[in-house]
């Protein structure tokens, strides 16, 4: 399968670097399925950094990665999904030694509600009520030596 990593460089040899960032899905190398939502990323951060050019890096990931690897699955936006967000978000890294982590990705729409949901004006239902109503892009984020290994860099595309 074809994953996509957008920033404001190529990326050919991806790594997991330990960030002070509050992520979705905790420290870990972060990719989705979708080139628009790469893109969009690749945008973003350039513009954030102030330096380089957007860039989408191309990788190939084996299609039957579940049969070496531990995999942590969220469908979609459920209530284990925004547990599990507003958990890393708020600095409470979850690591339960998965080698990659697949689901939605919160976006600049599902980080007002997971803020909400966090602050206590949203309950969990509710939440999960305005999550359920946008159309969440995937990512996928390699947390381990086992996992990483098994991405091939194929080519970057300079925006």
């Amino acid at each position: 399968m074809k994953l996509y990593h957008g920033s404001n460089t190529a990326v050919k040899d991806p790594q997991i670097l330990k960030s002070d960032r509050k992520l979705d899905f905790g420290t870990g190398f972060y990719l989705t399925s979708s080139f628009e939502q790469a893109e969009r990323w690749a945008q973003h951060v350039s513009l954030r950094r102030g330096n380089g050019h957007p860039v989408i890096s191309i990788y190939e990931f084996p299609d039957d990665f579940m049969t070496s690897l531990k995999v942590k699955f969220f469908p979609d936006a459920d209530k284990e999904w925004l547990l599990f967000v507003v958990a890393n978000r708020s600095g409470q890294t979850v690591d339960d030694g998965s080698d990659l982590i697949i689901g939605p990705v919160a976006d600049d729409q599902t980080v007002q509600t997971i803020t909400l949901f966090a602050d206590g004006f949203l309950d969990v239902d509710a939440a999960i009520r305005k999550l359920k109503a946008q159309k969440l892009k995937d990512q996928f984020v390699i947390k381990s030596a086992s996992a990483l290994n098994l991405l091939q860099f194929k080519e970057f595309k300079q925006l």
